[in-house]
């Protein structure tokens, strides 16, 4: 794969791809874990003299139906990556200049004229409907294609270099993540770096005990990861809304998958039962991945499970990688952020990668 350091970036023009889907409250960012991942690649990149222009989406824009206050063809600024320019400039420790769109000559103009302490960030790439291919009027496939690639040049043209540090969105074939790589230079920051050397070692030889928990919804999702760890760990502990729906399908597995016994209330969390026997294979693990909640954890009567199970992988001696948006909330919600080994920016991305499937944005960059 081709790596930052081995780049010839002195002086250059980079666009690079963070990931700034974050969740916002009150007009605030309320969690920057992943605002902050990208910053030592773009302190590597200040450091030789780049002009750099930060790339994001935000939320799904295209999925809200407008409305007599929000026509079509209007930006919905509830998706603006304007609202999160100071939280990305306390999280990155750089001044931000915001760019009110992500192509066109105010990118080129903005970027040319910017000072060494100012970096760009770039308005939402979802709000062209280039970003996905899958996003066309034209039914076809090619005419979805056309469209991608049309908007994907648009994307590359003021930069010399492309640099994709968010390995959370790696799973997906849209513009800013493979588009772009096709047409300039592209390659791995450190962090995506850091994700890719972190899911390589808990999908090969561990130390073990190993114990997989799966949780979250969408079984059709957690199947394959279920199946990939049911076969290289000693344990898989299943909970949340796919448990449910394992059992519902009676989606046989190994001895080695362990299902919860007991439920709360309209198995909304897993029971205290099952809590306890988590917690003993857990205890006794030397390598734990953990993805998805226990339980319907953002209402407080749900959240038990989760906590649980998060204290006890603090407490256990084992290697750790959690990773999951929602995972990602409880381990800030109960400051364990550092109190774990390794936390992935990736949910569907992280998935897919242990799953042992090939990821579009790391495969273009190889």
């Amino acid at each position: 794969m081709n790596k930052i350091q081995d780049a010839d970036l002195e002086g250059k023009k980079v666009l690079l791809r963070a990931d700034f889907n974050v969740a916002i409250k009150n007009g605030k960012v309320t969690e920057d874990f992943k605002i902050k991942a990208c910053r030592e690649t773009l302190d590597y990149l200040l450091k030789n003299n780049c002009k750099i222009a930060l790339c994001s989406h935000l939320g799904r824009p295209a999925a809200v139906k407008t409305s007599a206050d929000k026509p079509e063809g209007q930006k919905n600024l509830e998706f603006s990556l304007e609202q999160i320019k100071d939280d990305v400039a306390q999280g990155v420790g750089q001044k931000i200049v915001f760019v009110d769109d992500c192509i066109g000559e105010k990118v080129r103009v903005k970027l040319e004229n910017t000072l060494p302490e100012e970096v760009l960030l770039l308005e939402n790439v979802r709000f062209h409907e280039g970003e996905d291919p899958v996003k066309s009027d034209d039914s076809s496939d090619h005419g979805a294609r056309k469209i991608h690639e049309n908007f994907s040049r648009k994307l590359a043209e003021p930069f010399d270099v492309f640099v994709n540090d968010a390995f959370s969105v790696c799973h997906r074939d849209q513009s800013s993540v493979t588009g772009v790589a096709k047409i300039i230079p592209s390659y791995a920051g450190f962090w995506l770096q850091k994700e890719i050397e972190e899911m390589d070692k808990v999908r090969g030889e561990v130390e073990v005990p190993a114990v997989a928990i799966i949780g979250g919804a969408k079984i059709e999702t957690k199947l394959p990861v279920i199946k990939f760890f049911e076969n290289i760990y000693d344990n898989v502990l299943v909970g949340g809304k796919i448990a449910n729906e394992a059992i519902d399908q009676k989606i046989e597995f190994s001895e080695k998958v362990i299902l919860p016994s007991d439920f709360v209330d309209d198995r909304l969390d897993i029971g205290p039962d099952s809590v306890e026997k988590y917690k003993e294979i857990i205890q006794n693990a030397k390598t734990i991945v953990w993805n998805g909640p226990m339980g319907k954890f953002e209402d407080e009567k749900y959240y038990k499970a989760s906590k649980e199970i998060a204290d006890a992988i603090f407490l256990s001696d084992a290697y750790s990688v959690v990773g999951g948006g929602e995972t990602v909330v409880i381990l800030e919600k109960e400051n364990g952020m550092d109190k774990v080994d390794f936390v992935s920016t990736g949910g569907g991305a992280m998935l897919e990668y242990l799953s042992g499937n090939n990821l579009p944005g790391i495969e273009v960059l190889k």
